[in-house]
C-alpha cells in the first residue's frame, strides 16, 4: 500500500503543476499574449519617439529664426510678401 501511495502523490503533484502551467496564472498562452502586447507597445512607443523628436526639431528651428516661421505661413496661410505676386499653378 505504501508502494502505490508515494508514485501516485508525485503523479498527482504533476498533474497540479502541469494545469499550473497550461491554464493558471502565468500560463504559457498568457505569456505569449503578454510578449506580443508588449512587441505592439515597443512599436507604438518607437513612433511616439519619432513624433517627439520631430517635434523637438521643429520648436528648435522656430526658437532659433524666422525662417521656418516664413516658409510655414507661405505654404499654410498663402502668405504673400510686400511687392510679390501670388502664383497658383493648378495641375
Amino acid at each position: 500500500m505504501s508502494r502505490r501511495i508515494v508514485p501516485l502523490a508525485l503523479i498527482a503533484l504533476l498533474v497540479v503543476l502541469l494545469a499550473q502551467l497550461m491554464l493558471g496564472r502565468g500560463s504559457l498562452s498568457s505569456v505569449t499574449q503578454m510578449r506580443d502586447q508588449l512587441q505592439v507597445q515597443k512599436q507604438k512607443n518607437d513612433q511616439s519617439q519619432l513624433a517627439n523628436q520631430r517635434l523637438m526639431s521643429e520648436v528648435q528651428d522656430l526658437k532659433e529664426g524666422l525662417e521656418m516661421v516664413e516658409e510655414r505661413a507661405r505654404l499654410e496661410l498663402g502668405m504673400v510678401k510686400n511687392n510679390e505676386i501670388y502664383v497658383h499653378i493648378a495641375k
